[in-house]
């Protein structure tokens, strides 16, 4: 029998899927409204219960010679945001498994992060979180400084555990859903291929 995560159903009670699964990991001609859960191998929820919005102070203490952000010090703000998103989601502790990518498109100095994650796709035990880095000026202008896609797995105290699946509700979604699957593949093809 299959560990599952400690979940609380009433969050989960307001949506209703209909139509083809995409349990297999690849979203089908599904769609969804409110009203109860369809209750089969997970339970579902959607991306806004987990998402998280950060947003981080740059101080002289965070910057190198240069005068620009640590990488190492984003790293930890993005792993961090990734863990809050995929425990809402999970309800379960976690481990990060990978993250792909980490390129400052932005200089960051002395200026506000906006730190945002959200998921993007959903396996059997784990979660891709992704999280935009933006810097925000003092006039409120935000330009991108890095998109970073981390994959979280649920663990309980022996093993990998399963975890809820992830609601389906826009086009965007939809789309975003589709490029995990992508990179998930990508990713067990490095694996096979010790990459």
């Amino acid at each position: 029998q299959r560990n599952t995560c400690n979940l609380r159903e009433s969050q989960y009670t307001r949506y209703h899927i209909t139509g083809k699964s995409f349990e297999s990991g690849r979203l089908e001609e599904a769609s969804f409204s409110k009203g109860e859960i369809n209750y089969g191998r997970k339970n579902y929820a959607p991306r806004s219960d987990s998402a998280v919005i950060q947003t981080q102070l740059v101080l002289n203490s965070h910057l190198n010679g240069a005068g620009r952000l640590f990488g190492g010090q984003l790293m930890e703000w993005i792993d961090i945001v990734a863990t809050v998103v995929a425990r809402r989601h999970a309800h379960c502790n976690l481990t990060t498994a990978s993250v792909d990518n980490l390129q400052f498109k932005e200089a960051a100095t002395e200026q506000y992060l906006i730190i945002e994650g959200k998921l993007t796709y959903v396996g059997r035990t784990s979660m891709e979180v992704r999280v935009d880095t933006f810097v925000e000026s003092l006039s409120g202008a935000r330009k991108l400084v890095n998109t970073a896609y981390v994959v979280m797995v649920a663990l309980d105290e022996t093993a990998p555990m399963e975890v809820p699946g992830l609601l389906i509700e826009t086009d965007e979604e939809k789309a975003e859903w589709e490029a995990g699957v992508k990179r998930n593949d990508l990713r067990k093809h490095r694996r096979a291929e010790n990459y």
